[in-house]
């Protein structure tokens, strides 16, 4: 549930609540931010950069590791990991 501040979303409150609970996904987003810096993808393009074998799974921001894909394309590949982690 994301932190609110006046009916906004306020993401300094969310990255400290994170990085204060020990949690992950700050560390993940930061690292898929990275990703994107390096594949030269800016705010706003429609393309995303996508880990073959991801974080969570121990993948790397490796050259190796990242493809750029359409958006499209990347949730497709998020519904078919979802279905796998439910049959687990």
């Amino acid at each position: 549930m994301p932190f609110t501040t006046n009916g906004k979303r306020d993401y300094k409150r969310e990255r400290a609540w994170e990085k204060a609970n020990g949690d992950k996904r700050g560390k993940e987003r930061a690292m898929r931010n990275k990703a994107r810096r390096e594949a030269g993808l800016k705010v706003g393009d429609s393309r995303e950069a996508d880990h073959k074998k991801p974080l969570s799974e121990g993948g790397s921001n490796a050259k190796s590791n990242v493809r750029i894909v359409s958006a499209k394309t990347n949730a497709k590949k998020e519904v078919l990991r979802k279905k796998r982690e439910a049959k687990k």
